[in-house]
């Protein structure tokens, strides 16, 4: 029988319903397949192709040319521009300012054809030392306050180019999802004296059945209101609000159990196209009690329909203990 459940961080609900997993239009995907089409301008020799590099990591070559590993650009076609200034203003009832922020790009890996899952441990490491520094870095902007590290793989979780990169967006407003964790985290707190993500953590251990992968540093969980079949999230097992004052080893069992992860789900779900997002305190925010940092991952492997865009519920034919087991005990 369908059945609500309601996340214990924002209050959202959503459904949880395996009867629609029997539809196949409802748990379609199409693999996602990287090929070598024509001139990409990630791949190495074609430097010029991008902005001028911002950070790269590189065993050998000058700044903009071949000899990296891990490089960042500004974004060529950004959402928000770093030049000028607010000019907000009202329209009547509405309001509006400029598209303020910083958006650039992390490349992966030299390799057109490797995706995140095929690289090495150390350029998935590479990737969150360069988002880190990016940060510390923007940090020193005063009109920014938030940071969001995320990835799109494949044309269905919003790709446009197939050479593997991460992204960064920087904007002197606070999202609404991580404006509403803050909130119901804050709220949890307030009534319980505790990190309702700490709590999560606790439970999840003591129950075991969404919990897909631990270590001393890391817990992998499938949560309790899934928004969508496969919905992963890896989180440290230690209090802390900002994933840029982690230590290095978190960073790099962070590296590790991503890598892992989406090696499972690319052999479990026949590589699907899939979005991972990092969820922060803000630039601004000192370290808050309330508040745990954490990475999401969300394969792409339903629809948004009409419902879910006029109610705001999700419909997760998948239960999370199901999919946890599944990629809990999938070999590797």
């Amino acid at each position: 029988m369908p059945e609500f459940r309601k996340d214990p961080v924002t209050g959202q609900w959503v459904i949880v319903s395996t009867e629609r997993a029997k539809r196949p239009s409802d748990f379609a995907r199409a693999p996602v397949a990287t090929k070598k089409l024509g001139i990409c301008p990630f791949c190495p020799g074609n430097e010029s192709l991008t902005m001028n590099e911002v950070l790269a990591f590189r065993s050998s070559g000058a700044p903009n040319h071949p000899g990296w590993t891990t490089r960042v650009v500004p974004n060529r076609f950004p959402v928000l521009c770093i030049d000028g200034d607010f000019g907000r203003q009202p329209e009547g009832l509405y309001d509006r300012m400029n598209g303020l922020g910083a958006h650039e790009v992390i490349i992966d890996c030299p390799e057109h054809v490797t995706s995140l899952a095929e690289t090495s441990e150390t350029n998935v490491a590479n990737v969150f030392w360069a988002f880190r520094e990016r940060m510390e870095d923007l940090k020193k902007d005063p009109r920014l306050i938030y940071t969001l590290l995320f990835k799109n793989h494949g044309q269905a979780a919003g790709a446009s180019l197939e050479h593997s990169h991460c992204q960064l967006i920087s904007m002197p407003v606070m999202p609404a999802r991580v404006k509403e964790e803050l909130e119901g985290a804050k709220r949890y707190f307030a009534s319980h004296g505790r990190c309702v993500f700490c709590d999560i953590i606790r439970q999840e251990r003591r129950e075991e059945i969404r919990v897909v992968a631990e270590d001393e540093s890391l817990i992998v969980i499938a949560p309790y209101a899934s928004r969508s079949p496969f919905e992963m999230w890896i989180l440290p097992r230690n209090h802390g609000t900002h994933f840029e004052r982690a230590a290095p080893e978190i960073l790099q069992a962070l590296a590790r159990t991503l890598r892992v992860l989406l090696t499972k789900i690319d052999r479990a779900l026949e590589k699907p196209a899939y979005n991972f997002l990092l969820h922060n305190g803000g630039m601004k925010d000192t370290e808050m009690p309330h508040y745990h940092w954490h990475l999401e991952i969300i394969p792409r492997l339903v629809r948004l329909a009409g419902f879910e865009w006029g109610t705001n519920v999700c419909i997760n034919p998948t239960t999370p203990e199901d999919a946890a087991k599944v990629l809990r005990e999938f070999p590797l």
